[in-house]
């Protein structure tokens, strides 16, 4: 079974960093991909970023290029997401999810996504 487990979120002042953890088990083949979505109140769920475990790849959405990086330790299978420079508008509730696929072209869409953790809030104070 695979599960996907958050942690590191919390309250930080604009300007502040969080490190987000994203510890995946479960994975029956190496070359799964890790997307990093977002969802605010009343908004829909945004991909943020995603990375390619096989091959590499990485994708940062245009509002958190230059802000965020992704990164992997595949020898403990976790995937963190560094915030830095953190804006009120990264508030929402950050999720990883576990697929096949990860596009430096693209963003990560949540129907190529198929195991999700349960989440960890952001919250970003001005």
């Amino acid at each position: 079974e695979v599960k996907l487990v958050e942690s590191g979120g919390g309250l930080v002042q604009a300007g502040g960093s969080l490190r987000l953890s994203c510890a995946a088990s479960g994975f029956t083949y190496d070359d799964y991909a890790i997307g990093w979505f977002r969802q605010a109140p009343g908004k829909e769920r945004e991909g943020v970023s995603c990375t390619s475990r096989g091959d590499g790849t990485t994708y940062y959405a245009h509002s958190v290029k230059g802000r965020f990086t992704i990164s992997s330790d595949n020898a403990e299978s976790t995937v963190y997401l560094q915030m830095n420079n953190l804006k009120p508008d990264d508030t929402a509730v950050y999720s990883c999810a576990g697929g096949l696929v990860c596009s430096a072209y693209g963003p990560p869409v949540t129907y190529e996504y198929d195991y999700w953790g349960q989440g960890t809030q952001v919250t970003v104070s001005s």
